[in-house]
């Protein structure tokens, strides 16, 4: 074979691998993620190291539970990317759903990685809402023993007010209704609701209602409201 005919054969092996990716992510796109796993599982083979294949998978083996493999995958890019505050977020976050799903002994050895990545997502992007937020839930439901703080978690709160009135309202309105001051999370939730308007700003109060406070007639002039 000639090595101008060796070249083309790579070229056009090449544009086949591109086309797996990019119809892979058009059915991740649409939420066709059994597929598209397919798709970015063979790209990968030639690709080992492309970040936003192992990035998808990740997202992928997330939303199936596999938490094993999306711990994997998400520690590869953060190996890769060391101050993407994204990507040790993505892996903190793994590492906090295995956790939660494995018994006591197990999960307290994996807190302080939890809690050290989630940290230095935050203090990589000084603007990472999401990062904030798992810190704000990680202190409000960690044992006081262990790390856990409403100091704490009020901090992040302070912090995402500052990023986002509607997160800063939520996450002091989540922390109110985890320590069952319900009157305390109506106001910040109502305030939240008030600025976002949005679908999770109406569930986040209209749950309280129901499912904490008992009022479902607030809950349905709520409803009767946001869908007008």
């Amino acid at each position: 074979m000639t090595t101008f005919r060796l070249f083309f054969l790579l070229l056009s092996l090449q544009m086949m691998a591109n086309s797996d990716f990019e119809k892979a992510e058009q059915l991740f796109q649409k939420d066709k993620f059994l597929e598209a796993k397919v798709l970015f599982e063979n790209y990968l083979k030639s690709n080992p190291n492309h970040t936003k294949t192992l990035e998808y998978l990740g997202d992928i083996a997330g939303k199936e539970k596999n938490w094993d493999d999306a711990i994997l995958y998400y520690k590869k890019i953060k190996i890769q990317f060391p101050k993407n505050a994204n990507f040790v977020y993505k892996y903190g976050g793994a590492l906090g759903m295995k956790a939660k799903e494995s018994n006591k002994f197990k999960a307290l050895g994996m807190i302080d990685e939890i809690e050290q990545s989630f940290l230095t997502a935050a203090k990589l992007d000084e603007k990472h809402i999401d990062s904030r937020w798992a810190l704000v839930m990680l202190y409000i439901e960690l044992p006081g023993i262990v790390g856990g703080s409403e100091t704490k978690a009020q901090k992040y709160a302070e912090e995402l007010m500052n990023l986002s009135k509607v997160d800063g309202f939520l996450a002091k309105g989540h922390i109110d209704e985890y320590f069952k001051r319900y009157t305390k999370a109506e106001v910040n939730f109502k305030k939240a609701h008030e600025i976002g308007n949005s679908k999770t700003t109406f569930q986040r109060l209209f749950n309280l209602y129901i499912n904490k406070m008992k009022q479902p007639q607030k809950a349905e002039e709520l409803k009767k409201k946001f869908e007008k």
